[in-house]
């Protein structure tokens, strides 16, 4: 009789490249995004795809897995910091970008990285009312909040 050889799962380990499906809920319960209803997304862990805290805790699942993880306030996205709360002047801003752009509470704002070789973001808190300058947040929109994750890993390459 032929011998059939079962194999473990696939475990996820730093590096992996991963097909999953994933929700994150803030405090509320409400959805900040949620692949199940569509098509599951690809990545690679260590890439900066999702936050360290989140990857550590993949690290180690089989691939099938379907299981949902709290992390509290600041473990995902770090805690909030004042320091990144800081004002751009209009003149650095029409050197990034269009001269004549305006700017409004809420907007998020792309901004080269010092290397120019990446981006971060910055959401507008408040304009001058001389329009000389800007005050902008670069705090991860989520830093000090708590957040559930939960995740179904259908590959583990």
């Amino acid at each position: 009789m032929p011998t059939v050889e079962t194999s473990a799962p696939a475990l996820v380990q730093p590096g992996s490249f991963l097909t999953l499906h994933y929700r994150m809920a803030g405090a509320d319960g409400a959805d900040i995004i949620n692949t199940f209803g569509g098509k599951p997304a690809t990545l690679s862990l260590g890439t900066g795809e999702l936050s360290p805290a989140i990857e550590q805790r993949l690290l180690g699942l089989p691939e099938g897995t379907r299981t949902s993880f709290a992390l509290p306030a600041g473990e995902a996205f770090g805690e909030r910091n004042p320091d990144l709360l800081q004002w751009v002047a209009r003149k650095l801003l029409n050197e990034l970008g269009d001269p004549n752009e305006k700017y409004s509470v809420g907007d998020v704002v792309q901004f080269p990285t010092p290397d120019g070789r990446g981006q971060y973001a910055g959401a507008v808190q408040q304009v001058k009312a001389e329009g000389d300058s800007v005050k902008f947040d670069f705090n991860h929109p989520l830093a000090g909040q708590p957040v559930v994750f939960e995740v179904q890993v259908i590959g583990v390459l």
